[in-house]
This record gives structure tokens, C-alpha cells and sequence, in this order.
């Protein structure tokens, strides 16, 4: 029978998160949050604000995996937790340093 477990087969430490079920799922649901505000953002044309947000959402993403179990973040878990931590801030420190450096060009 094939093993069907949801574990990421690259942590090594896979050990169990400290936080309850209940608050992991509010920050699945938070980033949740913050990436629909990010397309409004962009959907409205507000673009440094969306990047902001997007970058912010990146910088959640890698609390979420410090803290949370692999199980419950999913397809966020991509690689080792040191992987997916540091390519998910220093994408999110890109992007917030992106929205707040280029000149607005009067808008």
C-alpha cells in the first residue's frame, strides 16, 4: 500500500508545531486574507500597494512556515523549512523594498 502521508519528505526536523490546530488555521487564513487584498489592490490599479502587501503576505508566509506544521500550510511547504523561510523573505523584503523605493511618478 502506498504511503499516503501529507509530511514534506524534505524536513528533516519535522517535528510538531507548539501552536494549536486552531492557530495555525487563523494564519493559513490570514495570508489568505492578505493575498485577496493584494489582487484588489492590483485589480484596482494601486500597484505599490499591492506589492507591499504581496511582499508583507511573503513575509508571513515564512512565519507560517517557522511555526506551522507542513500538514497544515500544504503546498507551501515546497522544500526544507530553511529553503522555503529564507526564499520566502527575501522575496517579501524584495517586494516590500520595491514598493517603497520607486517614485511614485506623481500618482
Amino acid at each position: 500500500m502506498a504511503n499516503l502521508s501529507l509530511d514534506n519528505p524534505h524536513d528533516l526536523d519535522n517535528r510538531p508545531s507548539v501552536f494549536p490546530k486552531w492557530a495555525q488555521w487563523g494564519g493559513v487564513v490570514a495570508l489568505f486574507v492578505g493575498l485577496i487584498v493584494a489582487t484588489a489592490y492590483a485589480l484596482t490599479e494601486h500597484w505599490r500597494r499591492a506589492t507591499f502587501v504581496l511582499g508583507a503576505s511573503m513575509l508571513w508566509v515564512a512565519v507560517l512556515r517557522i511555526t506551522c506544521d507542513s500538514k497544515v500550510i500544504g503546498l507551501i511547504a515546497v522544500r526544507s523549512r530553511r529553503f522555503d523561510v529564507l526564499f520566502s523573505s527575501l522575496l517579501g523584503a524584495a517586494m516590500i523594498w520595491m514598493s517603497v523605493s520607486i517614485d511614485s511618478l506623481g500618482s
